[in-house]
């Protein structure tokens, strides 16, 4: 009987959480088409299930990624055979498919090269380990970012992306904080501790609401007034849920909350 592969990817339910972990430690998590492919079924479960409200995305072992495996993937990318999104998954960098409509919860360190920067930019809240070091490099491979480098990376500022994109050159966490790309910066070995209290903190909230939320600040990102239109139907919307009226009554008694997504 032939063994099946170790995953590249492993994901586990922690409540409302789902906790999706990078795992190809021996390539520094570097991706190949499998490692991508996973991570979109993650992405897809992440999605569909109305029992879960944010994703936490780590890595196992000391680096978060060394970006792609060239040598699984620049020939199928050469060729035009790469295959990121399979049957019942999600683009996790959003460019391939629609975005996961549920926020992300990253937790990054060591090297975080590429792609695992791109992750960042598609994600709602990133979490560095002080000694993470950052780089996107793909002009030094001679190709360009094909993960939303170009696309979300210059809303965080044009010279401070073209600085990083136009170069390849590493920066660390210092300056990852300092331009936007992470949230917070912590020392290193807590990062997924305090990315996972975070991740807590927003399944704790009315997961219609963050939805919704959510989405409206991405609509607003290329038109803000198509955004501001659709924002009193979606409150007037979200004000005749349950989660709402729970809300209300929690107000008037002053006890917990415990939203339920309805």
């Amino acid at each position: 009987m032939t063994s099946q592969p170790s995953p590249r990817v492993r994901v586990e339910r922690d409540g409302p959480i789902l906790r999706i972990a990078l795992d190809r430690v021996d390539k520094r998590n570097a991706a190949d088409e499998r490692m991508l492919q996973e991570l979109a079924l993650a992405y897809g479960e992440l999605d569909r299930d109305p029992t879960l409200r944010v994703g936490l995305v780590h890595a196992m072992g000391d680096h978060f990624t060394g970006g792609l495996d060239l040598g699984d993937v620049a020939p199928k990318l050469a060729a035009g055979t790469l295959q990121v999104v399979p049957e019942g998954g999600l683009d996790p960098w959003g460019v391939q498919s629609r975005q996961v409509s549920k926020p992300v919860v990253l937790a990054v360190q060591g090297t975080c090269l590429t792609l695992g920067i791109e992750l960042a930019l598609a994600s709602d809240v990133v979490v560095a380990a002080d000694s993470t070091t950052f780089a996107q490099l793909e002009v030094a491979r001679g190709i360009v970012p094909f993960g939303g480098a170009t696309l979300r990376f210059p809303r965080l500022g044009w010279g401070d992306a073209m600085r990083w994109i136009l170069t390849g050159d590493r920066f660390d966490a210092a300056e990852a904080l300092r331009i936007g790309l992470v949230q917070e910066v912590v020392p290193v070995g807590t990062e997924l501790e305090r990315a996972a209290a975070l991740a807590g903190r927003i399944a704790a909230q009315a997961p219609l609401a963050v939805q919704a939320a959510l989405a409206s600040a991405r609509a607003a990102l290329p038109d803000a007034s198509a955004a501001a239109a659709d924002l009193v139907p979606t409150t007037r919307r979200l004000a005749g849920t349950r989660d709402a009226r729970r809300a209300a009554e929690s107000y008037l008694t002053g006890t917990p909350v415990a939203f339920e997504g309805d």
